[in-house]
């Protein structure tokens, strides 16, 4: 599973036109999920997302959570994570997960990280959406739970 996080100060996210979700200060998380993904991948992509400490203190240091300043989430499902171009010029998308095993591992993101006290909102999943956000730093961090030590 992968996980690429933009703090932010806000961040909206339209199909047809229409916002479905939007947040202030937190996280917009694009989330893909590979084909051999489990439940043990999702918990550590969640928790890892939660705990990161990416927001300045009173010393300018990152070292604040999501919890520490009462941020959210905007998790969007996004399998061309998984784009692989190292050949030829059309990414292939074959390590990316199928949509019936896609889609619930990501309304369990969702729902793990509202359990968790953050509150977590998503977007719809295979719509064709925009997404607008206002990257705060800015600071953008990478999560790979196939790159656990």
């Amino acid at each position: 599973m992968r996980a690429v996080i933009q703090r932010v100060k806000g961040a909206k996210v339209k199909v047809e036109n229409e916002t479905i979700n939007e947040i202030d200060k937190g996280f917009l998380v694009l989330l893909g999920v590979e084909e051999d993904d489990t439940d043990k991948d999702l918990e550590y992509i969640c928790n890892k997302t939660i705990g990161l400490r990416i927001f300045e203190d009173e010393n300018k240091n990152m070292n604040l959570s999501l919890a520490d300043v009462g941020g959210e989430i905007l998790a969007i499902s996004q399998f061309t994570l998984y784009g692989d171009a190292r050949k030829g010029r059309r990414p292939s998308f074959i390590k990316a997960a199928r949509p019936e095993k896609a889609n619930p591992l990501y309304e369990k993101f969702l729902e793990k990280c509202n359990n968790k006290g953050i509150k977590t909102y998503g977007g719809v999943f295979g719509a064709h959406m925009e997404i607008e956000l206002i990257n705060d730093g800015p600071v953008t961090i990478i999560l790979d739970s196939s790159k656990i030590l």
